[in-house]
């Protein structure tokens, strides 16, 4: 089994959670390393003394060039973190002269061996993981057809070709709205099995399970792994990660993990264990460094059509704002 190299970007907010990923994909894989672009000083100098195994840590200062600096002031964070997606990958590549490199969102969790993605994806280039939107979400397209939360590009020429063309479009246009097809990072991605050599969609369920397709799935327990079954086929399937995306702190001592319908067997098997994991990595953080907050708390508003949106998504089964301490008893 040949080594694996991965990339991810993260600043303070996500801190926990780039750790959180690092910690199980470090469980699931024998050969691996993972470079880690810091996206700011205080993420910088945390994991730098924390000397991750496995692990080289990058700072903006050696990674920016001269034309993402030049695009960074129109970008929020957000915008900018999607704008250097395509760029960090291009960057191990050539720095550390990779065969291949997979770039990782920091809020994935792995839940078995990643290796069945590379197994499937073969002698070709390019590895994509789409969304599955479950029927009723199948309006949410227009943010792309796949994610990018797992992409795979092999140091080839077509793999090459197609990671320097998403890097230029990024560069040019990548915001967080629709505009022509556009979106983020992610709208690029819709058509590239025609528009370039080498390209696999992957299509192992347990790579990419998420709040926006989980509802498709009966989630479960068996001898301590985590599982999936197909409601449709019967089919079952190990998880291989979980994307927690919309999974948010507030700091009033709740949390919010967005407006989908989640099954209770998701609750335990999933989010319950997750969010544990998150808040002993914040509490070490936070004991070890000063009281740093590592959670990206976003503060709380009250607004004067909170109690309306609170009924309405009651009834629709997708409030999911708890407070931490009731959501672990």
């Amino acid at each position: 089994m040949m080594k694996r190299n991965y990339c991810t970007l993260f600043d303070i907010n996500y801190l926990s959670r780039g750790i959180a990923m690092y910690n199980s994909l470090k469980q699931w894989s024998n050969d691996f390393h993972l470079y880690i672009f810091a996206f700011d000083d205080k993420s910088l100098q945390i994991l730098r003394e924390e000397c991750l195994e496995h692990t080289t840590v990058i700072s903006l200062n050696e990674f920016e060039d001269e034309k993402l600096l030049a695009v960074k002031p129109s970008r929020n964070r957000a915008e900018y973190c999607w704008t250097c997606t395509s760029s960090t990958i291009i960057y191990c590549i050539n720095k550390f002269h990779l065969d291949s490199c997979t770039y990782l969102d920091a809020d994935l969790f792995f839940y078995s061996s990643p290796e069945p993605i590379f197994k499937e994806l073969g002698t070709k280039s390019i590895l994509l993981t789409e969304h599955k939107y479950s029927a009723q979400y199948a309006r949410d397209n227009k943010n792309g057809k796949y994610c990018v939360q797992f992409i795979s590009f092999k140091n080839d020429s077509a793999g090459m070709e197609a990671l320097e063309w998403w890097r230029e479009r990024c560069l040019e246009w990548c915001y967080d709205r629709h505009e022509s097809g556009k979106f983020g990072d992610q709208g690029y991605l819709n058509d590239w099995s025609e528009r370039f050599e080498g390209v696999h969609s992957l299509q192992h369920l347990g790579g990419g399970v998420a709040a926006w397709n989980v509802q498709q799935y009966e989630i479960f327990s068996e001898n301590g792994d985590i599982k999936g079954k197909e409601f449709n086929t019967g089919n079952v399937f190990p998880i291989i990660f979980y994307h927690y995306h919309y999974l948010k702190f507030i700091n009033n001592g709740t949390i919010e993990l967005g407006r989908r319908k989640l099954s209770p067997n998701v609750f335990s098997c999933l989010y319950i264990p997750y969010i544990k994991e998150l808040l002993k990595l914040q509490a070490y953080i936070s004991d070890k460094y000063q009281g740093i907050n590592s959670s990206g708390s976003a503060p709380y508003r009250l607004k004067w059509k909170t109690p309306i949106l609170y009924i309405l998504r009651k009834l629709r089964g997708v409030y999911h704002i708890y407070k931490v301490k009731e959501l672990l008893e």
